[in-house]
């Protein structure tokens, strides 16, 4: 265009020229018959002079960067087609020689994932290099810097640009511009890539139609644009119209169903390539006959066709969103809730932008601002889950821009983010937030890193800055060698008071520095950030005063971080904790840290928190106070070392009398589970004493055994407890059935050792990755919510349970009419079945219930009450389960007497062992007393 409108002006720009040269004398015109040969020129009124070259022919590099285009301003990729001088042209367009240099590509046809390879081959010296990407026509070149996905390599024979997992959104023509020989050059190549089964979007991807309710439909295939240009046809296309439709971004081939079909159909949608293979989207069309289970239409948030049961109806986002709104119809006919993933297009738009920009596309200091800016203005319309996430991660995306790039901000840029920012963090969206934070719970850390980010990259030459809103509070200063000594900040509510202490900052301003401080309050974010609490934190349960306090040092360019801040909170009850979140902790989802932070002073009107270190400070309120009284601990030692002696007296007793007490299987059944209990609770109560004195942490192998160890053995001990009361409830409801020796016991070992095998093996497999499986400090289950749920709930089932199968031994012992026999033999039986588990299940029931109750109340009488019911468990057992059992007591004594009675006894036994089986298990019942009588 300019060239044309060059040739149009010719006559005058050379009558006007040679007037000019005519002043000069010959020689002039011998120059103006010379330049007419290579170029054009023409002037306008106020004596401009607007000069192009023919073709093959260039203005030089020195001219071009001394003059401006035709277009008034210098661009980094103009190649100085027209120049406009000032007075008499200072020189002539230039023969360009041969492109000293090739641009070659490894295939023009990239696969999705792949890297492409371009490579430039040097004849010659070239400097200036830059790499650009124009995805079409009507966008402008984009610049490509070495971003996460961009790679760039030069040496003095050839220059690379690498581009690492190829999407759509990376191809084009590639531009590479240098200078050459003493001109700018550039070469080209496209880059082409098909599109997959995964961008083809059908809407709907199923369809369950009425045809009494509807007797056409609509169906869309969808497809992003690119630069390969693909057609579509739709089969079976009979009574149907087929149409195109472009949006802005995509173009849908649409088919509009007049008939509905007489049964069920496919349609499929092809869409074709030169020389590639077809891609197919099949969409199924079902149609809902008489009888078939429906639901009704529906207008909730879209509207809702008649749609056969077990089918996911489908509809378009509303205006101005994109994605599909999905709605599921039960097998009862009733519609479930709305899956709505719509998303803001601008939103969504924003977000592909900061990515592209990170990998590598576009200019840091010119789009982080245009970006910030935009996002400001879309926050107000943030009104789905899906909305905020894409706003959030674009702030994410843009932090990491920023520190990639060491871009600097403006005061207008700063001033859109931190506008954003409140309106993100406005009470108005909390409930987006909570919807957001279950599918993605690190979003809340993520964002306030960006943020931190963001704000520290303020230009030096925007300071002092402020900035005030509701829920974003922002100082930022230069401090100097008059600056008043030490740093203030103001209030921000539960905020007192912040300031850093002369002593810390004297050493930086005192070198001559500029130093540079930025204090950040930020309200509610607290509140979204994950419930994770570092080592040092006993208590599970914390609330925190609604405030983020953030503050750097910046020192000549370079950050500090250690300094110490003291800050005063107003006063608050409860347990407190001075800490910061720590972004590195969890695995990198962050959690609240108490190092180097203490709480130093309190009043009647605030608390005082003193860090020796720079980053996200707040205060934590435990709901309810943890004791820590060292009663409590040498109390749970004692108990537990009184249970150790006492299992063992108990297996040593075990050991004496065990052939004399076990006489049947009844007798054997009952004993083998107390035995085992004892052998269990032994173990687990060995490795939870010596606990304090191993290595803690995630490190050693040692502590992460002994609290498996621990969490399996104690487990295991109430499995036992249950299989004792499954055997009883078994030969109370099923009187005459005869028992298999082998068969129970098996049965027993599986439920007492396999089962607790499987609990603690799927809570180490769960948590530990997560590291949440460990308490902070010991070598025992995480309280976390994990030892709730790993064991407390088990043992409590367990308990109720057997507590059900005690219920039912009562009715049954209330009933006269049980079974053969007397009724006071039967009731005898019975009575000294119980009686061991009448008094041990409410004991260890009442234990645990104690125990969840503790994680909820802060009572000092909960602690006490559970510390001694739980470390005497052993105890307990061998006191109701091998003192007070007659029989045992007996074998013993006649042991310890060594008297002739006790070999009758064990005589007794061996005859016994040989009577018939049927008379035995007749009469099982009946000896119940002798087997199990306390």
């Amino acid at each position: 265009m300019m060239t044309r409108k060059l040739n149009a002006h010719s006559a005058a720009a050379a009558t006007l020229l040679d007037r000019e040269l005519s002043l000069s004398g010959g020689k002039s015109v011998q120059q103006l018959n010379q330049f007419s040969r290579v170029g054009e020129c023409h002037v306008d009124h106020s004596g401009t002079s607007f000069c192009t070259c023919h073709p093959d022919y260039q203005w030089n590099t020195t001219l071009c960067s001394l003059y401006p285009n035709c277009c008034g301003h210098r661009s980094e990729r103009d190649s100085c087609e027209c120049l406009s001088f000032h007075g008499p042209v200072p020189g002539y367009c230039q023969l360009l020689p041969p492109v000293p240099a090739n641009l070659t590509l490894d295939s023009q046809l990239q696969m999705h994932r792949n890297t492409l390879n371009l490579i430039l081959l040097k004849k010659e010296k070239a400097t200036n290099l830059r790499w650009y990407l124009r995805q079409s026509e009507n966008h402008r070149p984009i610049l490509l810097w070495p971003g996460t996905n961009v790679f760039q390599t030069s040496n003095e024979s050839q220059a690379g640009l690498q581009i690492a997992h190829m999407s759509r959104h990376w191809t084009g023509e590639y531009e590479s511009i240098f200078e050459a020989q003493g001109f700018r050059r550039r070469l080209r190549q496209v880059v082409k890539m098909p599109l997959e089964e995964k961008d083809v979007v059908r809407l709907p991807e199923e369809l369950s139609i009425s045809c009494a309710a509807s007797t056409g439909f609509q169906l869309r295939c969808c497809i992003p644009l690119t630069n390969m240009a693909y057609t579509a046809t739709w089969s079976p296309g009979e009574d149907s119209q087929a149409s195109l439709q472009n949006m802005p971004d995509s173009q849908c081939f649409v088919l509009a169903v007049r008939h509905c079909p007489a049964a069920n159909t496919t349609y499929t949608c092809t869409l074709q390539s030169q020389s590639l293979a077809p891609l197919v989207a099949p969409v199924s069309i079902t149609i809902i006959q008489d009888g078939d289970t429906t639901c009704p239409e529906d207008f909730s948030v879209v509207a809702w066709n008649v749609t056969k049961a077990g089918f996911m109806a489908q509809a378009p986002c509303p205006m101005n969103k994109t994605g599909v709104v999905k709605r599921l119809c039960g097998s009862n006919g009733i519609w479930g809730p709305v899956q709505d993933s719509c998303t803001e297009a601008k939103i969504l738009d924003l977000y592909s932008k900061a990515k592209l920009l990170l990998e590598g596309q576009g200019k840091p200091n010119e789009q982080v601002p245009r970006i910030l800016r935009e996002l400001q203005r879309q926050v107000g319309v943030v009104s789905t889950p899906s909305d905020l996430r894409e706003m959030l991660h674009t702030v994410t995306l843009l932090a990491k821009v920023v520190a990639e790039t060491s871009t600097e901000l403006t005061d207008r840029a700063l001033k859109d983010l931190l506008t954003t920012t409140d309106k993100i963090l406005d009470v108005n969206i909390s409930s987006l937030w909570t919807l957001a934070r279950a599918q993605e719970p690190s979003m809340g850390s993520d964002f306030l890193k960006a943020v931190e980010t963001l704000v520290h990259s303020v230009s030096p030459q925007q300071h002092p800055f402020s900035f005030s809103s509701s829920n974003v509070l922002l100082q930022s200063q230069l401090l100097r060698h008059s600056s008043p000594l030490g740093y203030q900040m103001p209030s921000a509510p539960p905020l007192l008071q912040a300031r850093i202490p002369w002593h810390s900052l004297a050493p930086l301003v005192l070198n001559g520095t500029n130093v540079r401080i930025t204090s950040l309050a930020l309200q509610k974010l607290d509140s979204r950030l994950p419930s994770n609490y570092r080592q040092g934190l006993r208590d599970t349960s914390y609330a925190t005063p609604g405030m983020i306090l953030v503050i750097s040092i910046t020192a000549d360019g370079q950050d500090f971080t250690q300094a110490e801040v003291i800050m005063d909170f107003e006063d608050m009850n409860g347990t407190l904790h001075c800490v910061f979140w720590d972004h590195n902790a969890f695995q990198g989802r962050g959690g609240w840290s108490d190092e180097g932070c203490e709480l130093q002073a309190a009043n009647a009107s605030a608390v005082q928190c003193v860090c020796r270190h720079l980053t996200a400070f707040s205060i934590l309120m435990s709901q309810h106070a943890v004791p820590e009284d060292p009663l409590l601990d040498l109390l749970s030692q004692v108990g537990v070392g009184a249970s150790i002696l006492a299992l063992l007296v108990c297996l040593v007793i075990y050991r004496l009398v065990w052939r004399v007490v076990v006489r049947n299987k009844v007798a054997f059944f009952r004993h083998t589970a107390l035995f085992n209990m004892v052998i269990c609770l032994l173990v687990a109560d060995t490795c939870f004493l010596g606990n304090p004195w191993l290595p803690s942490g995630y490190h050693s192998l040692v502590c992460l055994a002994t609290a498996f160890l621990c969490h399996f053995f104690y487990l295991a001990t109430f499995f036992w407890m249950l299989a004792q009361a499954l055997v009883l409830a078994h030969q109370l409801l099923f009187v005459f059935h005869q028992l298999s020796k082998p068969l129970v016991l098996s049965m027993m070992s599986i439920l007492g050792y396999l089962c607790p095998l499987g609990f603690a093996g799927v809570t180490l497999g769960l948590y530990l990755p997560q590291r949440k499986y460990l308490r902070e400090g010991k070598c025992l289950l995480s309280g976390d919510g994990v030892s709730l749920h790993a064991f407390s709930e088990p043992v409590l089932a367990i308990v109720s349970v057997n507590g059900l199968v005690l219920v039912i031994a009562v009715l049954k012992l209330l009933r006269p009419s049980l079974s053969e026999g007397p009724a006071v033999e039967k009731r005898q039986a019975l009575v000294g079945v119980l009686k061991a588990l009448l008094i041990l299940t409410p004991i260890f029931g009442l234990t645990w219930g104690l125990g969840v109750t503790t994680l909820f109340e802060g009572s000092l009488v909960f602690h006490y009450i559970f510390v001694i019911l739980n470390s005497l468990q052993g105890v307990f057992i061998f006191v109701f389960g091998c003192l007070t059992d007659k029989k045992v007591l007996e074998a013993l004594r006649k042991w310890l007497r060594g008297s002739r009675s006790s070999n009758s006894a064990i005589s007794m036994v061996t005859n016994e062992s040989c009577t018939s089986e049927h008379s035995r298990e007749r009469s099982e019942l009946a000896s119940y007393e002798e087997q199990m009588a306390d």
